[in-house]
């Protein structure tokens, strides 16, 4: 059996690697194909070899294009890798432009698709995540689904009715996270470098464009990580981008400003903060798997159950809700609450039921 898997972007290697492990274990062929989405100096041979991460067998090269000029060049350089290899499935991950020219490609040459973290809903259509993952989920033939929310999502989209395989799994970034938690710590020296004491620092992170293309919300986010670093240090891993808009925006941001960091020092800051603020939708359940509150600076959430267990909190562009969120979160103690994402065997489930097939 052949799986052809396709991936955009760091983040869906190293999740996917989890995978790979797994589908190498149960015998199962894998073609992995890198779209180039996301360009990212730090994935030389060193990130591969370090993070143990099957080299891709194609990489597409293809970045720094238009939704649509990018979806479609994608959709044609998949297609001819598919016409070549001839592959059982095609596995996908996220809701990337790469997940939706993969699954696209594939189901167009009647290739089953494999989705995994399917059923994710932010209900925001003017996300194009949110469309990604809408439309893969309807042509993918497995839905690996992360959570019960997932799946209650898609039970309430009708997809009883379709003709696919909704699996509750579990989360594989969970499974990533436990892989790699004690490389991290062996190996990252981001804490003492950067002469930071443990549990006496904020991490922060800002990348999407609805905070950072927008002059508001950014001097309100910005204002309220000021007035919190008055209190305790926040550390803000900066993507280049972000550093453009504040400059041209004459925008000051009076915090401890790092240069983009790799996953293991980004696992290290996760083990030895107080308490994570954040834009991104990975670093919202990296910090529950860490016990540590997230402050979520977006207007809606896919990741519903960390609000419901009090574990994270919306707090959108508003200075005022920050800084209300942080003064709540702050000194209190980490709820014990149930597993929300597995047992950290997705990949193991996932590989199981590719070889059930």
């Amino acid at each position: 059996m052949t799986v052809l898997t396709v991936l955009g972007a760091r983040p869906q290697f190293i999740k996917a690697a989890t995978v790979s492990r797994a589908l190498k274990k149960y015998g199962i062929e894998e073609i992995i194909v890198h779209t180039g989405q996301h360009f990212d100096a730090n994935m030389s041979q060193v990130f591969f070899d370090e993070m143990e991460i099957p080299r891709p067998h194609y990489n597409l090269e293809i970045s720094g294009l238009q939704h649509g000029a990018m979806t479609g060049r994608m959709l044609e350089k998949i297609e001819e890798v598919l016409l070549k290899e001839k592959p059982n499935y095609v596995l996908v991950y996220g809701d990337t432009n790469s997940t939706l020219a993969g699954a696209l490609a594939a189901a167009k040459l009647h290739i089953p698709v494999a989705h995994v973290e399917a059923g994710l809903r932010s209900f925001e259509m003017k996300m194009p995540e949110e469309i990604n993952r809408i439309l893969t989920d309807r042509i993918s033939s497995i839905l690996f689904c992360p959570t019960k929310t997932a799946v209650t999502n898609l039970e309430n989209e009708g997809y009883k009715n379709f003709d696919c395989q909704i699996e509750q799994v579990g989360d594989v970034m969970y499974d990533a996270v436990l892989f790699y938690q004690k490389k991290a710590t062996s190996q990252s020296t981001i804490i003492s470098k950067v002469g930071l004491m443990p549990n006496n620092f904020v991490l922060c992170t800002m990348h999407r464009a609805e905070n950072t293309n927008d002059p508001d919300r950014l001097r309100a986010i910005c204002s309220a990580l000021n007035e919190i670093h008055k209190q305790i240090p926040v550390v803000l891993p900066l993507h280049p981008r972000t550093r453009g808009y504040l400059k041209s925006l004459n925008i000051e941001l009076s915090v401890l400003l790092l240069d983009p960091v790799g996953y293991f020092d980004m696992l290290a800051l996760l083990q030895n903060c107080k308490l994570v603020m954040t834009d991104s939708g990975g670093l919202q359940k990296e910090a529950f798997f860490f016990q540590k509150f997230c402050i979520t600076l977006r207007d809606q959430t896919e990741w519903v159950e960390l609000i419901e267990s009090g574990t994270n909190q919306l707090a959108g562009a508003d200075s005022v809700a920050i800084l209300n969120s942080f003064e709540e979160l702050a000194n209190r103690p980490f709820p014990v609450t149930a597993s929300l994402y597995g047992q950290g065997n997705a990949a193991e489930l996932i590989a199981q039921k590719l070889k059930a097939i």
